[in-house]
């Protein structure tokens, strides 16, 4: 995993201080004391360099952290010369910052990829022929070839006589839409159907895809940096150490008791336990399928009030699937689904393929067609088993063979209607739509349960297919209709009811995961740009996982608290031993030492976190 130069000088800092302090101990130990002084204050100096500059980058930003402690605790003890104390003071507080460096490392591995789903070349018809240019130099009214699988590189109007694309990652919109001749394609879709002609309307910095890549930058800017824990501690313990340093030297007029008092004090049980426990959280939480991008965001899950949801491929699986048959005259439901299944082997359409996919499920023998006639966007003509079969949409097959009395054309708004006609004869409709992922219901049950108070829908989808597939989830609210920048909004305004997360898995989704406390991105079969925008990205197709790492989070959270609290308990009762000179500068240290193994002890039982079968689902 390539370090960032911040990592870097965290881990030569460490490499320094350990250095100084081992090799300070070997000349101390070979009788020279006035080496092992020098070599300890060099190993010293850099640790307590890097942290008066942070502390002031901190003070500048109005914030006051427990490095003020550390950088006291150094400094005194260099200044009454306890350089050994120093050496090991210093030592352990760049442990803790090379440790909390790692846990931002470790999550995050390789996912730079915003823009893998942007082309970086278009084909533009020119002088009767095509040729391959870069997208920075197509302009408007140049004419563009889209290829089937292609993805759309600007924003432009239907050449063609027909079009398909599948607009889901960019408007939520689950199945591909049929687009007539000067129709609007919007970039960032791709063609699902034959390949078609498009009139660039704008160039490519100014498209739809690029105005998302700008929404993602803006609120990246504009989102809240995530507070560590240990910072919240700071104020009072650090009122605390130096009232009981201050008093110990008024008191006895010996400068010693006040650096043994910083020595023991030097805040490591909240610098070392913390990141500890937390890096456990992530590593536990990477276990089950929930990769958290550091310990601020698993911080936060443990605090999120509301919880905001994108519909397809996140709470419903994204993928249209057979939910019922309706059978006109003599003809089964098996053979309807068979015969539809065996001509639709020679489509390429998303609809056709998920047909094929229900048949095969079902164990049924699917002949090669034959004489097929495909007519992009509308339906599917040929031969099976010698009979006559046409498979398409509602209108396309009704328009060639007629309807019948009491069909399912009227089905409810969300469904999608393939017709299915055999010998002249319309034989029965395979109603399709997008169903709830599994467990979803008890999934957010599961969250509430764990403190998440109100959750919403929000999608690019229409209102009626969005409140047809929550129906009975007890949500708090449906946003439908929601274009990338509304989707913002609304984070941004729940934002002030308490800590958000936001979860999805198209590109429209990612400026809202990027403004959210929390962003969440399935990751399995997510847009890249909602992976590089999210905070956590669920690496399995399972959105129960959400619930898991909630759960990790709170555990984690927890026992981070839990080692703090008894840390902070055992360094007062030091402070107070050393006020009253039973301890030196160098046996504080030591003590320091003892306290910091039994918290990252307790800290590390994090690692055995298991998130319980009522949220796994």
């Amino acid at each position: 995993m390539e370090q960032t130069g911040s990592d870097r000088l965290k881990t030569a800092l460490l490499l320094l201080a350990v250095a100084g302090l081992v090799i300070g101990l070997a000349f101390y130990l070979a009788d020279q004391a006035r080496i092992a002084n020098l070599v300890w204050i060099a190993g010293v100096v850099p640790a307590l360099a890097s942290l008066v500059i942070e502390i002031l980058r901190s003070l500048s930003r109005g914030e006051v952290g427990l490095d003020i402690v550390a950088a006291l605790s150094m400094t005194a003890a260099l200044a009454f010369g306890e350089t050994l104390a120093a050496a090991v003071v210093a030592v352990m507080y760049s442990g803790g910052t090379f440790l909390e460096s790692f846990a931002e490392g470790r999550a995050r591995r390789e996912m730079h990829a915003l823009l893998s789903r942007v082309p970086r070349t278009a084909t533009r018809h020119r002088d009767n022929g095509l040729e391959d240019i870069p997208i920075d130099e197509i302009a408007p009214g140049d004419r563009l070839l889209i290829r089937q699988g292609d993805v759309v590189p600007v924003d432009g109007t239907l050449a063609s006589e027909t079009g398909f694309v599948d607009t889901s990652a960019l408007t939520g919109e689950s199945l591909p839409v049929r687009l007539m001749r000067g129709a609007e394609a919007m970039s960032g879709a791709t063609n699902a159907g034959e390949a078609f002609d498009l009139t660039a309307l704008r160039p490519a910095k100014d498209s739809t895809y690029a105005g998302i890549v700008r929404l993602v930058a803006e609120a990246q800017a504009s989102k809240a940096p995530m507070s560590r824990l240990a910072d919240k501690w700071s104020l009072g313990f650090l009122a605390v150490t130096v009232s009981i340093a201050f008093a110990a030297w008024w008191f006895t007029g010996d400068p010693i008791r006040a650096v043994a008092v910083l020595v023991v004090a030097t805040p490591c049980p909240l610098i070392l336990a913390v990141p500890v426990a937390l890096v456990a959280g992530l590593s536990r939480a990477a276990h089950f399928g929930v990769l958290i991008k550091g310990a601020g965001p698993l911080e936060t899950m443990a605090r999120i009030h509301t919880l905001i949801l994108d519909k397809t491929g996140t709470l419903t699986d994204g993928r249209p699937k057979i939910v019922s048959i309706a059978c006109y005259g003599d003809t089964s439901e098996q053979d309807i689904l068979r015969m539809a299944a065996a001509l639709d082997q020679a489509s390429k359409h998303p609809v056709a393929q998920a047909v094929v996919a229900a048949a095969k499920a079902e164990g049924l023998r699917l002949p090669v067609p034959s004489e097929v006639v495909e007519l992009p966007g509308e339906g599917v003509v040929g031969r099976v088993d010698g009979r006559s079969v046409i498979v398409g949409g509602d209108g396309f097959v009704a328009g060639r063979v007629g309807r019948v009395s009491g069909d399912a054309s009227g089905m409810a708004a969300g469904s999608v209607l393939v017709a299915v006609a055999i010998d002249g004869q319309m034989a029965g409709h395979l109603v399709m739509s997008d169903p709830l992922r599994d467990g979803a219901g008890a999934m957010l049950n599961g969250l509430r349960r764990e403190g998440v108070r109100r959750i919403l829908l929000a999608t690019g989808d229409r209102a009626d297919v969005a409140e047809r597939v929550t129906e009975g989830l007890g949500l708090d609210g449906v946003r439908a209709g929601l274009t990338p920048d509304q989707k913002v909004l609304l984070v941004l305004s729940e934002r002030k009811r308490g800590p958000v997360m936001m979860v999805g898995d198209g590109v429209n989704d990612a400026p809202a995961l990027s403004a959210a406390d929390v962003g969440v991105a399935m990751g399995a079969r997510g847009a890249a740009a909602s992976a590089e925008a999210a905070d956590v990205v669920l690496l399995v197709d399972h959105i129960d996982r959400l619930g898991s790492g909630i759960e990790i989070a709170h555990a984690a959270r927890r026992i981070a608290v839990e080692s703090v609290v008894v840390g902070i308990g055992l360094s007062v009762v030091g402070m107070i031993a050393a006020a009253y000179g039973y301890l030196s500068p160098v046996e504080g240290a030591l003590l320091q030492e003892v306290i910091d193994v039994a918290v990252i002890l307790n800290a590390l039982r994090a690692l055995r976190i298991s998130p319980s079968d009522a949220l796994r689902v």
